[in-house]
């Protein structure tokens, strides 16, 4: 199963997202584990090489699964660590080969376009303390087909 570690990082009411080329989606910063590293080293690893930012204090607010299903079929399925912080050092790439780097005001994040998992986990992580678990099902197309959250989600 497949290990990613992402980071929300805020600065004076400003999230520092990354747009991916493929779909146009906005994701926290972040990437692929590498076999025998802890999920705070990665995230700090994986954070620098995308943006040139070395985050501090990351504080781990979300486990999920993500599962990838053709009709009842499972075709992938993978774990995502994300953590929150506000304080960095360095200087942000002019160009990541990742995508499009940008800061953006909290009141926008919502409003930009991601998938909808990720949608769920930016509204528990900036609204709340505590940390949040979860699922989510997908199609192979990216369609949201189920979620489980704990703590659940208001409606």
């Amino acid at each position: 199963m497949q290990r990613v570690s992402n980071c929300i990082l805020r600065v004076n009411d400003q999230i520092l997202l990354l747009k991916k080329p493929r779909r146009g989606w906005y994701v926290a910063p972040g990437g692929k584990m590498e076999a025998g590293e802890n999920i705070k080293d990665a995230v700090v690893r994986e954070f620098k090489e995308e943006t040139g930012l070395t985050i501090h204090n990351p504080e781990l607010k979300g486990s999920f699964t993500f599962i990838m299903r053709d009709q009842e079929v499972t075709k992938q399925e993978w774990m995502m660590f994300t953590f929150y912080t506000t304080s960095y050092t360095g200087e942000l790439l002019e160009e990541s080969e990742e995508g499009q780097l940008e800061w953006v005001p909290v009141s926008d994040v919502l409003t930009k376009p991601m998938a909808e998992g990720d949608r769920y986990i930016f509204e528990h992580i900036l609204k709340h303390d505590e940390q949040v678990y979860g699922t989510f099902i997908y199609t192979t197309d990216f369609k949201l087909i189920d979620q489980d959250l704990d703590p659940s989600r208001p409606e």
